[in-house]
């Protein structure tokens, strides 16, 4: 990654998160003087980092929702769960939860049991029952590509092992509809899952208490479109589908936005 893209990504992530902590009265309030807009924390997935949510953050600050993309550490289902949650605690006001992909599994354990949380939107992202597995859910139904021939193991610490996607596939699995120029940069900037994840079991699910809205990915390559509906229905979210690849919340920015606003009404 260059010094100019790492610099950009730390400006993005600086801007989101002051956007929520600092957010002031003219982009908490709607431009009708009305009721307080509930504060969007954005959470995103493995093999990426916030700076995918840019597209959405982007258009939910323009239309004055006070916005917020903490990063998701991806070391395990209870660490990551037990961060967010400690982010959440310092958030004032409604808050609206939107996750991709393996965030999904994050916020279901982080936003349980707070009571400031209004909604959950699953943007292709895996919403387990509780003792589900991520590596349990994508391979319930068959299509999913992500398997153990398209990642590269790299070791760290004590017998721990990152998984990140293969270059020579990283686009078609992963993000096939945005252009080559864009998933090179992706590729190149990916951050890494522990492997342990995969297997590691999901605790309550905060969507059996919060109502939730989910966009499905009809073109997903990673978790396949049939295990999207499933976790959808069983979960009685509000769905909308759309023609894309794994990564929609980048493909499809409007569409995304649009959903989570509707969340947040």
């Amino acid at each position: 990654m260059t010094t100019t893209r790492r610099t950009l990504l730390a400006g993005s992530a600086a801007i989101a998160a002051g956007a929520a902590l600092e957010a002031p009265a003219a982009q908490a309030h709607n431009r009708s003087g009305g009721k307080q807009k509930p504060t969007v924390v954005l959470v995103h997935g493995a093999f990426a980092d916030a700076s995918g949510w840019n597209g959405v953050a982007a258009q939910l600050i323009r239309d004055g929702y006070p916005v917020i993309a903490p990063p998701n550490p991806l070391r395990g289902v209870a660490a990551d769960s037990a961060y967010l949650a400690s982010i959440l605690a310092t958030l004032g006001g409604p808050l609206i939860l939107a996750a991709h992909s393996y965030g999904g599994i994050v916020v279901t354990n982080a936003a349980t049991g707070n009571a400031n949380v209004k909604a959950l939107v699953y943007v292709a992202a895996f919403a387990p029952d509780q003792g589900e597995t991520l590596l349990g859910l994508q391979t319930t139904y068959p299509g999913s590509r992500l398997n153990e021939a398209a990642l590269d193991f790299r070791p760290y610490g004590a017998g721990l092992v990152d998984g990140y996607i293969k270059r020579e596939v990283f686009r078609d699995v992963f993000a096939g509809d945005v252009p080559r120029s864009t998933t090179d940069l992706m590729w190149a900037g990916q951050r890494p899952a522990d492997a342990r994840t995969l297997g590691e079991p999901s605790g309550a699910p905060a969507w059996k208490t919060i109502p939730s809205w989910y966009l499905v990915a009809r073109n997903d390559q990673v978790l396949p479109a049939a295990a999207q509906r499933f976790m959808a229905q069983r979960a009685g979210a509000q769905v909308r589908e759309v023609g894309a690849s794994h990564i929609a919340m980048i493909s499809q920015p409007a569409v995304t936005a649009e959903l989570i606003k509707r969340a947040a009404r």
